[in-house]
């Protein structure tokens, strides 16, 4: 449908905690199309409703359509995961990722999150649905999903000091 303006911090939408989505119409709809299509003009590979100033749950992940890193495999994953009203059900492991925000563009830093996830919740046809993932899909998974209670990944930052890092050169803003 259309690329939306990427709210960037401190935007106090960032912070706000979303209700959930009361069912799956056109407007639900339409809200995950605008999700795929901004995260697909961006270098990223997730995006929840409120970075883009909807206050509601539904996120979007694919860490699939970027090219691969130099030297490294390309990421696993499902796609494009779009979904409404998701809650992880389920955890185990842990892992610490470098992760970064498209709505905190200049910083990275490193995040301890559960290295393999169960997430359900609501496809875009309004159908219960669930994935199973781990790694990097499972961090994305994890980091949209935490947007959606106005938790953002500094919040999660162990030691701003140690953990916390400036990006070399950020990604292209929207």
């Amino acid at each position: 449908m259309a690329v939306q303006p990427i709210l960037l911090f401190p935007d106090e939408g960032l912070k706000q905690v979303c209700p959930p989505v009361a069912q799956a119409d056109a407007d639900a709809a339409r809200l995950l199309t605008d999700l795929a299509d901004t995260l697909y003009s961006t270098p990223g590979v997730g995006l929840a409703a409120p970075q883009i100033g909807a206050v509601k749950r539904a996120v979007v992940v694919d860490v699939t359509w970027l090219p691969p890193r130099k030297g490294k495999e390309p990421p696993k994953g499902h796609g494009l995961i779009a979904l409404l009203n998701p809650v992880v059900v389920k955890a185990e492991g842990e892992m610490t990722f470098r992760e970064g925000c498209l709505s905190i563009p200049e910083f990275l830093a490193d995040v301890k999150r559960a290295r393999w996830v169960r997430v359900e919740g609501l496809g875009r046809d309004g159908q219960a649905t669930a994935i199973e993932t781990e790694g990097f899909e499972a961090v994305a998974l994890q980091h949209e999903i935490d947007h959606l209670d106005g938790v953002l990944f500094l919040d999660r930052v162990a030691n701003i000091k140690t953990d916390l890092f400036r990006r070399k050169t950020a990604p292209a803003k929207t």
